[in-house]
């Protein structure tokens, strides 16, 4: 089992994704999710993820059945005003990689948490955010 994992849209979408046969469509992220000890996932991800998937209702009604159930390996992270704000601020420090308010908020989430281990397709950003007080943190990208 691995530790707990913030969930970036993209790879949330991934790790959901099934075949018609339904199996996985990507078992590297799938295999994420269901090691994690626990996935968290804000706010504003879930949002964004409601969007992609506005033609397959059923499958949204699912995943939030699932996120709000207590028994349930999800973690259902709000967002907050002092999240908002640093959001904001590490959009602005890394204004070069155009993240955001979704992907600024998952990299601000990771670092009041304190989970650096964030479950993304998005390499190329993630890959060079950092965070913490000194900006020094690099966050560890799953799978």
């Amino acid at each position: 089992m691995i530790p707990l994992v913030i969930a970036d849209t993209g790879g949330l979408l991934r790790a959901l994704a099934r075949t018609t046969a339904g199996k996985p469509s990507f078992p590297d992220y799938q295999r994420v999710m269901v090691s994690a000890s626990a996935v968290i996932v804000p706010g504003l991800v879930l949002a964004e993820v409601d969007y992609f998937v506005r033609s397959e209702r059923a499958a949204m009604r699912t995943l939030l059945s699932e996120v709000f159930d207590s028994a349930s390996r999800y973690e259902y992270e709000p967002p907050v005003p002092s999240d908002m704000t640093r959001a904001m601020e590490l959009d602005e420090r890394f204004s070069q990689l155009g993240l955001g308010l979704v992907d600024s908020m998952v990299a601000a989430v990771a670092e009041r948490r304190r989970v650096y281990r964030v479950l993304t397709i998005d390499r190329r950003d993630f890959g060079a955010i950092r965070v913490g007080p000194r900006l020094t943190q690099a966050l560890e990208l799953l799978p």
